[in-house]
């Protein structure tokens, strides 16, 4: 019997969980569940406090993209105010230093055209449908070559930058065309320049006797009561050159058209010619 309680002892003594449940006081395995309940609490408690990281992601990224159009605008409003203060020659100098200018540009002008009820482009586009497509246009600053895109018609764009094979880059008072070669010349919201009569000046030599001249302009550079030039002796001015008035269209609140035709007799004499300041057009921020 004796020995039979020995070995009962040497068994308890020897089995290591026994050993360091004995060893370790009472209270501290109580310290542990308590412990251990207190923490899937605490973790329960946070995940249900914590917001979602998909909300405050999204205001995060909200508040950036605000940034970002911000930046953006102020970017587009400043060159936009160099282009109107600058030569063509100076302009396009400007985007050979630094091509992303243009883009930067262009997409703040995009922007700003959204909230225009309707866009000159698209008149013109209709305008082109309703003629013959056999009729070769010559877009003077086409920007994203809208209107190339979107009619039969043979369309010779160009612009300040090329990001397009279709677009040639150049100065608008200087464009790879020859003599009486197109029959409808564009100028859709791109007499910028300063030396904006010189652009003109390449669109009657381009264009053939008979051919066309169109200009979309912002109605507030042909608004003599508010700094703008006087659209009658604009139009004289264009007269001069070697063109007659077909059409003066102020209808819309945001621009003006205006249509000319080129003479198909050219007169021998050469005058200088009074061209109006055409006051640059700065567009709101948004």
């Amino acid at each position: 019997m004796e020995g039979q309680s020995r070995k009962r002892k040497r068994a308890r003594h020897n089995n290591p969980q026994k050993i360091e449940q004995l060893l370790q006081p009472k209270h501290s395995i109580q310290h542990k569940k308590k412990t251990h309940q207190l923490q899937s609490h605490a973790n329960q408690s946070s995940a249900v406090s914590k917001p979602p990281k998909s909300s405050s992601s999204s205001n995060s990224s909200s508040f950036l993209d605000k940034m970002r159009a911000r930046l953006a605008g102020g970017h587009f409003r400043m060159i936009n105010e160099k282009l109107y203060t600058c030569t063509g020659k100076e302009a396009l100098d400007y985007f050979k230093q630094d091509p992303e200018l243009f883009d930067m540009y262009h997409t703040g002008y995009q922007e700003q055209m959204l909230h225009w009820p309707e866009q000159p482009v698209n008149i013109i586009i209709k305008w082109l449908k309703d003629r013959s497509s056999s009729l070769i246009v010559a877009d003077f600053g086409c920007g994203d070559a809208r209107l190339a895109k979107n009619v039969k018609n043979k369309v010779f764009s160009f612009d300040l930058v090329s990001n397009n094979p279709s677009v040639i880059a150049c100065d608008m008072s200087n464009v790879p065309l020859g003599p009486s070669s197109v029959d409808v010349a564009v100028f859709c919201l791109s007499l910028m320049g300063t030396n904006y009569a010189s652009y003109l000046q390449e669109a009657y030599r381009v264009l053939k006797p008979s051919g066309w001249l169109l200009i979309a302009e912002v109605k507030s550079r042909f608004d003599p009561n508010n700094g703008g030039a006087d659209p009658n002796r604009f139009s004289k001015a264009v007269c001069e050159m070697g063109f007659t008035s077909a059409l003066q269209d102020f209808s819309n609140k945001m621009f003006v058209l205006l249509y000319f035709k080129k003479k198909e007799k050219q007169s021998s004499k050469r005058r200088d010619i009074e061209w109006p300041e055409l006051k640059p057009c700065f567009y709101k921020r948004r």
